[in-house]
């Protein structure tokens, strides 16, 4: 290294906030000059010298990037980067990159797909509740238990994690079909039990479970709204593991609430955390969890590997990976 330069860690409170920031700058060489905050805002004079800003989900702004004359390098310690002003960014050539090629989430994030899947169809939340208030609720769950076996899976999003989705698909004998801008190499489709590349449109009308991993940008917000919900089967369940906004909340509380759709397995929400007034988290048949696909304690140590990893060979002179902007 031949220069000693200012990073900047800055890691939202609820995932993890100071705690794991000085994790992942205590993995930095001690020639990198690092502070630890919560927030963008909270050390104005340490973003104004930053060389380096390496976020954990939390907001780097056009303000924040035009308040850092010298900035290089903004680093995601995560697959998506929706939380960065990428457009700033690239106005300043401030090259943004997350650790999407590390894979370093994609095995928490597909068991979490499943835990969320099984749960909706073997009915775990109403049935758990109702043992516990003294009622046998056999009689009455029994007609809405389903298999996961021979239905049909929808990935939005074949990437790393859609893929080994899809892997775990293969073992419980679903069959997999896929939207995304480009079908994979037949042979990956072939290893995938012959997973087929459809439009959003079909993949919607035909799935029995839809699964979404795609990143969060302009053209995905609201990807699944009022419109595209109307599409599924009233029998379909639908899993979001990626970024709550890829889905219209209100209108997916809706079609739960008029019964349009079986469940909802959800494990992000807009904003995180959501506030109290969040209809779906009071809306029927769905199962919640708060961002944990992906922050196990095994996905936490490779996430942040990954991520000091690329900052350390930029700082090396290496050319970085997984630039997104």
């Amino acid at each position: 290294m031949t220069a000693v330069k200012n990073v900047l860690a800055i890691v939202s409170p609820h995932v993890g906030g100071r705690a794991a920031g000085g994790a992942l700058a205590g993995l930095l060489p001690a020639s990198a000059h690092v502070t630890v905050v919560e927030s963008a805002d909270e050390d104005p004079a340490a973003l104004h010298e930053a060389h380096v800003i390496i976020t954990g989900l939390a907001p780097v702004t056009a303000e924040h990037i035009a308040a850092a004359p010298d900035l290089e390098v903004v680093q995601c310690a995560s697959h998506g980067f929706d939380y960065v002003d990428v457009d700033a960014a690239r106005a300043r050539s401030v090259s943004v990159c997350s650790i999407g090629s590390s894979g370093a989430e994609k095995q928490n994030v597909a068991e979490q797909t499943f835990a969320l899947m099984l749960a909706l169809a073997k009915q775990l939340i109403p049935a758990h509740t109702a043992l516990v208030e003294a009622d046998w609720a056999l009689p009455r769950l029994q007609r809405s238990i389903t298999e996961l076996s021979g239905k049909t899976l929808g990935i939005i999003g074949l990437g790393n994690i859609g893929e080994e989705v899809a892997r775990r698909a293969v073992v419980f004998d679903m069959g997999i079909v896929y939207a995304g801008p480009r079908p994979v190499a037949a042979e990956k489709e072939a290893r995938l039990g012959g997973a087929r590349h459809v439009e959003l449109d079909e993949l919607l009308r035909t799935s029995d479970y839809v699964t979404l991993h795609a990143p969060l940008t302009k053209d995905t917000r609201h990807l699944l709204d009022a419109e595209r919900l109307a599409l599924l089967k009233p029998t379909a369940f639908v899993i979001n593991t990626s970024r709550g906004a890829l889905i219209d909340q209100d209108a997916l509380a809706d079609a739960l609430t008029a019964g349009t759709l079986a469940g909802a397995g959800i494990d992000v929400f807009d904003p995180e955390p959501p506030t109290a007034a969040l209809r779906l988290l009071k809306a029927p048949n769905v199962v919640l969890s708060p961002h944990v696909a992906g922050v196990t304690r095994e996905t936490l140590v490779r996430i942040g590997l990954a991520a000091i990893q690329n900052v350390v060979g930029h700082l090396d002179g290496k050319p970085l990976g997984d630039v997104v902007s």
